[in-house]
């Protein structure tokens, strides 16, 4: 039962509870109920588990699929976008209509590190519950463009060894090879059982930590 919870969530995608979507949200507070059953009776045959299991798996892949191609349909299970501030101004009305208390906007303001409703231009409860939030003009942050300044691109930063195994999928993202993680730690006279994580990018820029001995 164990291995067939974990296969399902798999299935269902790596969304973090605050990230579900409704029907997404209901699949996954039904499993653990379906699953406890069998588990807690010993006369219950586990195959009384599976079978609710992969069938709400099933239906939850299925709904997705149509959601995917049919927009009006999303919006009729997974609800639609709701702005509570727009131009800097307050829509008390959409609040109230999401039962959304002034308290439970500053405090997802400040999950957002936004600790003025005045510095907010938008803001959006998406569908899975969270706040989106676009600044005011003047309070938003200067990036290089603003400024003029050129940055050069180096690319995501992976770990290529973890506990001394090397990623291939890290790898591949960087652009790198086994050669490369082989002659690096050779340069740095470190072995590869020794790697307790290290990181690198594309332009072969890298750091090593190496396992505590204590």
């Amino acid at each position: 039962m164990y291995a067939v919870i974990i296969v399902a969530m798999r299935l269902m995608g790596k969304r973090q509870i605050s990230e579900m979507q409704t029907s997404e949200l209901v699949v996954t507070l039904l499993i653990p109920d379906i699953a406890a059953i069998p588990m807690q009776n010993t006369t219950i045959p586990m195959v009384s588990g599976f079978v609710p299991i992969i069938f709400l798996v099933a239906l939850e892949i299925f709904l997705s699929g149509i959601m995917f191609k049919n927009p009006k349909f999303r919006n009729l299970v997974c609800g639609k976008p709701v702005i509570v501030i727009s131009e800097g101004k307050i829509d008390q009305k959409q609040m109230q209509r999401l039962r959304m208390t002034s308290a439970d906007l500053t405090e997802q303001l400040r999950q957002l590190d936004i600790f003025s409703i005045d510095d907010v231009h938008y803001g959006i409860v998406e569908t899975n519950g969270k706040l989106s939030v676009l600044k005011k003009p003047d309070k938003l942050e200067a990036d290089a463009s603003m400024i003029g300044a050129s940055v050069p691109d180096t690319g995501i930063e992976m770990i290529v060894v973890n506990c001394g195994e090397i990623s291939g999928f890290s790898l591949s993202v960087c652009g790198l090879d086994r050669t490369w993680i082989h002659n690096t730690l050779q340069e740095e006279q470190i072995d590869l059982g020794d790697v307790f994580l290290m990181t690198a990018n594309k332009n072969k820029e890298y750091n090593i930590i190496k396992f505590d001995k204590n």
